[in-house]
């Protein structure tokens, strides 16, 4: 896919991250000097800078949404800061000590016997193992993600509070980009079986054409064809076909009506806008919603260089 000049170079006067994986995805031209600068300029250096004197940010692991560490974690993540960071590993060793429940899952809750979350589960594991966690401390939170699929190929949060008959495409991807995230780091526990999860989730969100439903064919919600910066927990279509692109899954002819429909939110100029914030509290925000973003261009760019 030919990229014009101009977008390009739009996309490579924005933040630092954004250049390192312009350079890495769109040009095949990796810059681990642009990856280091993350952290001390920018983006990266504004979320590193609001970390708390405890190791926390926000109030701790998962509160307020989107300041804790969780989500800010999440977001370093996003932005590729290089792995091994010490702050960033001196927080995650901090939620493994705090964090995991008597299961071995990561859980929020500090009631005990609460059930656990299968998306935060699936999150922790992303992040955890792009910033490089020993592995023996991930074997418990494979062996908790494994046990928690559906019979339909997918995952449902609320497994652990009822017995919800249908997977959600929430949690699905969640867990999908952390094990993803763990296999491409080559850590090995298990890896067959994830392997085999992770195609059978995949069929599970090909089956509904990544936002239809499987029995009306209908939008399942559409706030799922809205594009966000960050998703935080939250499904949408660019955030699933990114996902399919970064795991190099073969095209497939169900990926199509949302690529179809991502085509068509391409302005007049080459590029895509943040569609949707999704509301709470943030260190700041990296684009407004309703401008062209360069992260949404970036990973639209990324999709269609392998799909199209």
């Amino acid at each position: 896919m030919l990229i014009p000049e101009k977008t390009l170079h739009w996309l490579l006067d924005g933040d630092v991250a954004v250049q390192h994986q312009v350079h890495r995805d769109l040009l095949d031209d990796d810059r681990p000097d642009l990856q280091a600068h993350i952290a001390t300029e920018g983006w990266g250096a504004r979320f590193l800078a609001a970390r708390n004197p405890d190791g926390h940010w926000g109030r701790g692991f998962y509160q307020p949404k989107w300041i804790s560490s969780h989500y800010t974690l999440l977001d370093l993540r996003h932005l590729c800061l290089p792995p091994g960071h010490p702050q960033v590993l001196e927080t995650i060793h901090l939620i493994l000590k705090q964090s995991k429940d008597t299961l071995g899952s990561i859980n929020p809750h500090r009631t005990p016997n609460a059930p656990s979350d299968v998306c935060i589960n699936g999150m922790f594991l992303n992040y955890a193992c792009h910033f490089g966690v020993e592995a023996e401390h991930l074997r418990s939170i494979i062996d908790y993600l494994i046990s928690q699929q559906m019979p339909d190929g997918g995952f449902n949060c609320q497994r652990e509070y009822g017995s919800p008959v249908h997977s959600s495409v929430h949690s699905t991807i969640s867990a999908l980009e952390g094990i993803h995230e763990y296999c491409a780091n080559g850590y090995t526990y298990r890896q067959a079986k994830l392997s085999e999860v992770a195609a059978q989730s995949r069929e599970f969100l090909l089956q509904h054409q990544l936002f239809s439903s499987h029995r009306s064919g209908e939008v399942i919600d559409k706030r799922m064809l809205m594009l966000s910066f960050p998703p935080r927990w939250r499904y949408d279509i660019l955030r699933a076909l990114d996902y399919f692109q970064a795991a190099r899954a073969p095209y497939d002819p169900r990926l199509q009506p949302a690529l179809d429909v991502l085509m068509k939110k391409q302005r007049a100029d080459g590029r895509w806008p943040v569609q949707a914030k999704h509301p709470g509290e943030t260190h700041f925000d990296m684009e407004p919603t309703g401008q062209p973003s360069r992260w949404n261009t970036l990973r639209a760019l990324r999709i269609l260089r392998l799909y199209s």
